[in-house]
């Protein structure tokens, strides 16, 4: 087995005004399965929907719906049987298709100035992630116009289903790589795959 490679990535949601991402390092020996784990934690989702990723024209998923209607397996493939191997390289990442968030996934290098102790890690990042089904872009903007009026007659009723304290421009890296370690196993020592 060749000996992983970190790689730099940021992660985009695409449509947020002002932007909401997140700058990764993962080894190039993680599955895309294991990046749609990185990208929930990072982002903050809670892996409660379907998601692909689309990779020079093919579709990648670990569902069995999709994997028979031509999709591939994401548990079988990893960034270096993709080629990551130059800054640049972009995939579409894909999460809730009924909210549809769409994020931009780039390879900035395969050779960080600083490489964390622990992969995967969070670098880097800005705002907050939209809570789930909050509707896609426009429905997260809508949340956020009635969560800056507290005058607003929906306001408590927003405020208490966002879960009663959102701040949309909070983000927590501690908190991010302490919940990376802990889903890949790095409390215990554990590869990461």
């Amino acid at each position: 087995m060749a000996h992983a490679t970190p790689i730099q990535v940021k992660i985009e949601l695409e449509g947020a005004d002002p932007p909401i991402w997140r700058r990764v390092v993962v080894p190039d020996s993680i599955s895309l399965a294991g990046l749609h784990l990185v990208i929930q934690v990072a982002m903050g989702w809670t892996n409660s929907h379907l998601y692909e990723f689309e990779v020079d024209g093919e579709r990648y998923t670990e569902f069995d719906e999709d994997l028979r209607e031509g999709a591939r397996d994401s548990t079988l493939v990893t960034l270096r049987d993709l080629g990551f191997d130059h800054g640049g390289r972009t995939v579409t990442y894909v999460y809730d298709f009924g909210d549809d968030w769409r994020h931009l996934v780039t390879v900035e290098t395969t050779s960080p100035a600083e490489v964390p102790d622990e992969l995967p890690a969070c670098v880097a990042g800005e705002r907050a992630c939209p809570p789930e089904d909050s509707g896609g872009i426009y429905g997260y903007e809508d949340l956020l116009e009635v969560l800056a009026d507290p005058g607003h007659p929906e306001y408590r009723e927003y405020l208490a289903w966002a879960g009663g304290d959102f701040d949309p421009d909070e983000l927590d890296l501690e908190l991010v790589n302490r919940t990376l370690h802990e889903v890949f196993g790095q409390a215990e020592g554990e590869p990461v795959n």
